[in-house]
């Protein structure tokens, strides 16, 4: 096969087909689209392909069967019917009360231009729209095709502002349900987003959308399968380890057979040629680590943890819960799912490498350690515990949550302060790339954290202490725990060594007490 041109930050569907560059056929899904329904919501993380989704329906739409040629759906598409497409996108700031308004009547004003439509004197751009669905059906005699990009970026910019958040959530509640409301006019809608706000809260108007974010059929509709890197982007395999590819990379998942990797990743991988976070550079998640530390959630907490359906396919103003919003964001993604018959459930964790070393270090700079700093500890942490110098191991911990800062208030319980040590703990080895279990359970209970590393295995059991003068009695019952509860007997068959470690740390003295490790013979 040929090298191509690598797509990277083009997402118009015209110059990636008319220029050759790389293209992932799409068309089979659009296909089916088409034969499911009329309007459609779609809900994925940012950089995962939407945009391109949109233009290539708008060229779809519009007859370009030019671009289509070779495509699974250029056999089975009426070349003869064109529509008139509105697209939208909101891709700029929304932080002040008019910018929405501001930016929809520019957005109109070209799509009446270019559509050859004089300009209205409608003075709202709700008013507009209404009349611009009218002129564009009776002047082309087809239905209009409405698209809508990121349609929920003027309320996620501004969540840190609830105010100005409900705001702009009211305008486009308001607006979109013009939609519906426009039915003779329409022929076809889409609209995408990361978030996936209730039908309640925002689309109570336009509630005719039918959600294909969890539709198994339509899971590979964004984003790359293995197949698609192993044809498409064969003449970009060759230097580099393939296994390597998807550990770092792949792992994504929205019910679906088959696992995704993020199209930004892949073509910024092949362009470089080196192993990075691509995708995690590209955006700062702050108001991700605000909400994790004014919630006191560990991301520990969030790994491997089993939610039901409701409570990651919905976002509100004032009830972001961190699960959603780590699974609709991309941090987290699907690996299981089970159902009782009546609720479906599923297990979230990290898609892959890249997200689960860069979240942890990004929280880690967030609490104040440096970008070298947020890797370098948690190697010398971890090189001291593979060395078995766990007197080093003892004193470099210590030094290490000396210098976060505490987060909980002086009158959390003692569960609170376990879970935040464990979980700082836990960052620093996961900061590194290190396999973690943390509450890994076995029939009689769940180990607080395993760590594997250095071919040894290292299990770990916490306990907080008011004061120092119980730091003797919480090793003692550490270790009886560990021990008595058997969590040691799933990892014998590894044929590695095994130690048994206590760690006491004190309420008083906001800091590691004491350790002590016990091997398994």
């Amino acid at each position: 096969m040929t090298r191509k041109s690598l797509p990277i930050g083009i997402q118009d569907f015209e110059t990636i087909r008319s220029e050759d560059f790389y293209y992932v056929d799409k068309t089979p899904l659009i296909r089916r689209l088409m034969e499911d329904g009329r309007h459609y919501f779609l809900s994925r993380p940012r950089r995962f392909g939407k945009s391109l989704l949109v233009s290539t329906l708008k060229a779809l739409f519009e007859g370009r069967e030019d671009l289509f040629e070779g495509l699974d759906i250029h056999a089975h598409w009426d070349w003869s019917i064109t529509h008139p497409v509105l697209r939208l996108s909101f891709g700029g700031k929304y932080n002040e009360p008019e910018d929405i308004a501001r930016n929809l009547r520019t957005q109109l004003d070209v799509i009446e231009r270019n559509a050859g439509l004089q300009a209205t004197p409608y003075p709202t751009a709700p008013e507009r729209l209404l009349d611009l669905f009218d002129r564009l059906h009776h002047k082309t005699g087809q239905r209009v095709v409405v698209l809508v990009d990121e349609y929920d970026k003027p309320i996620l910019d501004v969540l840190k502002d609830p105010d100005q958040a409900w705001a702009n959530r009211e305008y486009l509640r308001g607006f979109y349900g013009l939609i519906k409301d426009s039915a003779e006019h329409i022929r076809f809608v889409l609209v995408t987003g990361v978030s996936m706000f209730s039908k309640v809260s925002l689309f109570s108007g336009l509630n005719n959308l039918k959600d294909i974010s969890l539709d198994p059929r339509f899971a590979t509709l964004c984003g790359y399968t293995d197949a698609d890197i192993d044809t498409v982007f064969a003449p970009e395999l060759e230097g580099l380890d393939r296994n390597e590819i998807r550990t770092w990379y792949n792992g994504y998942s929205w019910r679906g057979e088959e696992r995704l990797y993020n199209p930004f990743d892949v073509l910024l991988l092949f362009d470089e040629r080196e192993f990075k976070p691509h995708w995690f550079e590209t955006g700062s998640p702050d108001f991700l680590f605000e909400t994790l530390k004014t919630t006191s959630v560990s991301l520990k907490e969030l790994e491997n943890r089993t939610v039901d359906r409701s409570l990651i396919s919905k976002f509100e103003i004032d009830a972001i819960d961190v699960e959603a919003l780590l699974f609709q964001t991309g941090y987290l993604t699907i690996i299981d799912e089970n159902s009782d018959g009546f609720d479906t459930f599923y297990k979230l964790d990290y898609p892959n490498q890249e997200v689960r070393i860069s979240l942890n270090r990004g929280l880690l700079q967030y609490l104040g350690k440096t970008v070298v700093e947020a890797g370098r500890e948690g190697r010398d942490i971890c090189t001291l515990l593979e060395a078995n110098d766990f007197e080093g191991f003892a004193e470099t911990l210590r030094a290490y949550l000396a210098s976060i800062p505490y987060q909980w208030s002086t009158s959390g319980d003692l569960t609170c302060y376990e879970a935040w040590y464990t979980g700082l703990l836990h960052m620093a080895f996961r900061a590194i790339g290190v396999e973690v279990r943390s509450e890994d359970a076995s029939s009689r209970g769940r180990a607080d954290m395993v760590v594997l590393t250095g071919g040894q295995v290292f299990l770990f059991e916490f306990k907080m202490v008011e004061t120092a003068d119980a730091t003797e009695t919480a090793l003692d019952t550490a270790l009886a725990q560990i021990r008595d509860r058997g969590y040691a007997e799933k990892y014998r068959d590894r044929e590695e060594p095994i130690h048994l470690i206590a760690i006491v740390c004190g309420r008083d003295t906001r800091n590691l007490l004491d350790i002590r490790v016990e091997p398994v013979k």
